[in-house]
Order: structure tokens, then sequence, then C-alpha cells
């Protein structure tokens, strides 16, 4: 029987994709504060995103916006794996500092990949646009703002499908005390 509520996976790629875009609009928000303050533009970074995903249109009038189009739609992806993540693999309940370590924690690991391994390869350049430092921080303050939505909906991670009674972790105990 349907209900016109989302199902479990589609309320987590919801909050995901809260969470992806709080995070990919800090991470704009801190690139363009460093500009500012560097006496920058935060164009060439938003050109460089383009130039490692869409290189032929590096060059075109609307590259700057296109780079923020393309930074977003990776933050949501982004976001939607650490709220899957998060479903699939805590089975209790966890403090939203535990929640906020975590998934700041994998987001500097997704910083390392990215900036040691991904991006030499993708595009050498981009490396080199910001130091080091600032992109890290970046990178932690999408963890930061993607956590504080993850922890404020934290229902998304019991919700249960139409026909199951109880929530997962209630499913859980009684599965084990059998």
């Amino acid at each position: 029987m349907k209900t016109g509520k989302p199902g479990p996976i589609a309320a987590t790629l919801r909050v995901g994709t809260l969470a992806g875009l709080a995070g990919g609009v800090a991470e704009i928000g801190w690139v363009s504060l460093y500009a500012a303050a560097a006496g920058t533009s935060a164009a060439p970074i938003a050109r460089g995103v383009v130039e490692a995903v869409m290189p032929g249109w590096v060059t075109s009038s609307y590259a700057v916006a296109l780079g923020l189009l393309i930074h977003l739609a990776l933050a949501v992806a982004l976001g939607n794996a650490l709220a899957l993540a998060i479903r699939l693999l805590w089975r209790r309940a966890r403090t939203a500092l535990e929640e906020f370590l975590w998934v700041t924690g994998a987001l500097v690991a997704v910083w390392a990949i990215n900036f040691f391994v991904v991006l030499p390869q993708l595009s050498p350049g981009f490396v080199s646009l910001l130091p080091y430092g600032i992109t890290l921080v970046s990178k932690m303050l999408f963890g930061v703002a993607a956590a504080a939505i993850l922890c404020g909906k934290r229902g998304y991670r019991t919700e249960r499908a139409a026909g199951q009674r109880g929530s997962r972790p209630m499913r859980l105990a009684a599965q084990q005390a059998k």
C-alpha cells in the first residue's frame, strides 16, 4: 500500500542531497572568502573544475557558472555517498560528536585522494591553484556543514520501509534477542 511517503532509500538520498549542497556551498564560501582576502579572483578555481571534468568547455563564456554547477553536482554525489554510508555502516546510535568526526574524517580522506592521486593525473594545474592548507580547510568545512545536516536529520537512518514494523535498530535488537 502506497502512503505517499518516500521509502528509506529515497529519504536517505534527500538528506544526502541537502548535506552535499550544504557542504558544496560551504566550500564555495570559503574559497570566495580566501580569494577576497588574497586580493584575487575565485574564477580560475571554477574554470579549473571545468577543465578537470570537461576540458573542451573551459574557454566558454559561461565556464565559471558551469564550474560552480559541476562542483555542486559532485558535492551532491558526495553528500549522498556519505548519507548512504552512514545508513549502511552504523547499526547503533552515535553521538553528534562521533558523527561530526566521522564525516569530517571521511572528507579529509577524500581530500587526500583528490589532491595526491586523482587531480595530479586528471588536471595537474588544478592542484596548484590554491595552497593545500586552504583546500584542506575547504574540505573540512564541507564535512562540518554536511555533518550538521546529517545530524539534524537523523531520522533518515531509522525510517522503515512500507510494511515493516519498528525501526531498523529495534528490528535488529529483536532479531538478536531470538
